[in-house]
């Protein structure tokens, strides 16, 4: 398989530097793990044809990848005629990562294996409280149940994401705008002060939108919903999260959607998106169960229509506009999201009655994937992605 040369600038010239011994090797590594990790079981000569490399190389590097458990070679491929060949097989629980979300009033663990499935799910019920030391052990806790409950070993964790309903700086090490809960400030070594892995702060929405697109083949563009307790976004451009200058990419819940006398938002201003299409504003009606509320919105409560289909408005021109910005898929998800499928009908009825162009939000409005803990598992499948990324 070939490969590109490394380029740089020097003294206002291209320099072209061709990829080390070193860089070949591991690049070769890569190729054939990651292979076998879409192909799940391949022989030798399966690799060989497949990636065009030469049989030493590819018998090396699959020696190296089982010393470092991470592919299986106990099992036999059986042929009609011959000798079977080996059969070398992906290893998806060789590793693992943990995903831990905070909200007000739930803190939610959940493991996953190198393609992402989920081992295991904790949901505990605890009021958001950075400065009680016995909140921030029990998030130390629920660290190492998950951890336990999902059978991974100290060596195999690759570590824990910290998603936090907030924005963060760039090294995941603290929050720069935490006004939803307020905790603007806080850092990742005050918050894991009980978790003994590696450990990192993400923003909710950013990793939640991440997980819904992570090794998709169909979308390479896409804006992502994030319709809970709170309303924000994220924006991936060919695969990859686009932040902003200001880390500010996404924060869709502040886009203005009442002008003229909308109730005031957490940010301080009027009219935001988050103050018309945040979950509160259909629990409310059911004491704070959402489920509930959807179930009496299937069994035809006249006031449950009425909150769903002021919601439904409100929502359509945010679809509107996202579309208008971005021209890319939309992915509804959060706490609404995850009961939105039966509604989508109605909900792109409502699109394109506003929408200017000729397409039909049928095309391009998507409902999300993750029904569950989607934060928590995009929090944990950023180590896995890293991972991948470097083995």
């Amino acid at each position: 398989m070939p490969y590109q040369n490394f380029t740089g600038k020097f003294g206002g010239l291209i320099i072209e530097k061709k990829p080390s011994s070193a860089d070949i090797k591991a690049k070769n590594r890569q190729l054939i793990y990651h292979f076998i990790r879409e192909n799940t079981s391949v022989s030798k000569q399966d690799i060989v044809f497949g990636l065009q490399l030469s049989l030493p190389t590819v018998t090396q590097n699959l020696q190296y990848l089982v010393e470092k458990g991470l592919i299986d070679n106990s099992e036999k491929i059986k042929n009609t005629g011959g000798r079977n060949a080996t059969a070398y097989t992906y290893l998806p629980s060789a590793r693992a990562a943990i995903g831990i979300y905070m909200t007000e009033h739930h803190m939610n663990g959940v493991a996953v294996d190198l393609l992402g499935n989920e081992m295991e799910r904790i949901r505990r019920r605890i009021q958001f409280n950075l400065e009680d030391d016995a909140y921030l052990r029990e998030l130390g806790a629920l660290v190492m149940e998950v951890k336990k409950n999902a059978g991974i070993e100290d060596e195999d964790l690759l570590g824990v994401g910290i998603a936090v309903p907030g924005l963060v700086s760039d090294d995941g090490e603290s929050v720069i705008y935490g006004l939803t809960l307020n905790f603007t400030g806080k850092t990742l070594e005050e918050i894991a002060k009980y978790i003994p892995y590696p450990c990192q702060l993400c923003h909710d929405s950013y990793v939640a939108g991440y997980a819904e697109v992570w090794e998709s083949r169909e979308i390479q563009n896409a804006f992502y919903l994030s319709l809970s307790n709170s309303v924000g976004g994220s924006l991936m451009i060919d695969e990859e999260l686009y932040v902003g200058d200001t880390h500010k990419s996404g924060e869709i819940g502040h886009m203005i959607i009442v002008p003229h006398g909308g109730k005031t938002c957490y940010c301080g201003k009027k009219g935001c998106l988050d103050t018309v299409c945040n979950a509160g504003e259909l629990d409310r009606y059911t004491d704070g169960n959402l489920e509930a509320f959807f179930k009496l919105l299937e069994q035809g409560d006249h006031r449950a229509h009425e909150l769903w289909s002021e919601y439904l408005d409100y929502l359509a021109i945010a679809v509107v506009n996202i579309r208008i910005l971005f021209d890319s898929y939309i992915i509804l998800g959060g706490y609404v999201g995850a009961y939105i499928d039966d509604y989508m009908e109605d909900l792109c009825r409502r699109v394109d009655e506003r929408f200017p162009f000729d397409d039909k939000a049928g095309d391009y409005l998507l409902p999300c994937k993750y029904k569950v803990e989607a934060t928590a598992a995009g929090a944990a499948i950023r180590y896995v992605d890293e991972f991948l990324e470097t083995i």
